[in-house]
């Protein structure tokens, strides 16, 4: 496949990127440490299986869905790519 000045395979090592990058974008919005025993944003009491299926928590099964919701991507592609640019 002729890709101009790329390397053959840039496009798969592009894609890959991208997914790693989405990859450690939500394991970094994971929660971590020590949990909490109720919601820091409502004040309701965080279920024992809750807590014990993830560590670290501390929001409610429904302020968690508000967050998730609310949750925004960037449009900015980082790696630099020509059709970025132009846009």
């Amino acid at each position: 496949m002729a890709t101009g000045w790329a390397h053959e395979g840039a496009v798969l090592d592009q894609i890959q990127d991208t997914i790693s990058d989405g990859v450690l974008n939500a394991r970094a919005r994971m929660p971590h440490g020590p949990g909490a025993l109720e919601c820091v944003e409502c004040g309701e009491d965080i279920p024992a299986g809750r807590r014990k299926a993830i560590p670290g928590v501390t929001t409610c099964v429904a302020c968690q869905s508000g967050r998730d919701q609310s949750v925004r991507h960037s449009a900015i592609n980082r790696r630099g790519s020509k059709d970025s640019q132009l846009r």
